[in-house]
């Protein structure tokens, strides 16, 4: 389950879970069927009616916890975690260039993946080459 804010990617229609906070075990599905066009800025939270069959056990007032299946796949790069290099509050990559050099790329980094991976949100595309230990690549430069 997700904690950051994925509101922008629920859509009216997607399937959804959710789970009644009395009954942990009980999973029931649905589909979003509206999303209120304003946000609570007290809560910081929007609301999302999802419609799902009452099984007898839901009550008005009751707390459930909501789990959203877009229906579009993301794909993203990633690349080694050391291959990015914090620099200025930006993430960039360096990438070879056709004549042999190397340019800086700024990338939006996503989340932290296994095995010393990381998630790239923009910058590159999938399959593109970067260096790996840039803070030698950039020493280097600042030595110029």
């Amino acid at each position: 389950m997700s904690t950051r804010n994925d509101l922008p990617s629920v859509q009216t229609g997607d399937p959804a879970e959710i789970t009644l906070n009395a009954y942990p075990g009980t999973v029931l599905k649905g589909k979003v069927s509206n999303i209120l066009p304003i946000l609570d800025p007290n809560l910081r939270t929007g609301k999302v009616r999802i419609e799902v069959p009452n099984p007898g056990m839901m009550r008005v007032g009751m707390f459930v916890t909501a789990t959203f299946h877009g229906q579009k796949d993301e794909v993203n790069s990633a690349v080694p975690a050391s291959a990015i290099l914090h620099l200025h509050d930006r993430d960039w990559v360096y990438v070879p260039t056709s004549d042999k050099r190397f340019r800086r790329v700024m990338v939006a980094g996503g989340d932290a993946l296994p095995g010393g991976m990381q998630e790239i949100k923009s910058g590159i595309q999938a399959g593109q080459q970067v260096v790996t230990n840039p803070l030698a690549l950039q020493n280097e430069i600042d030595n110029r």
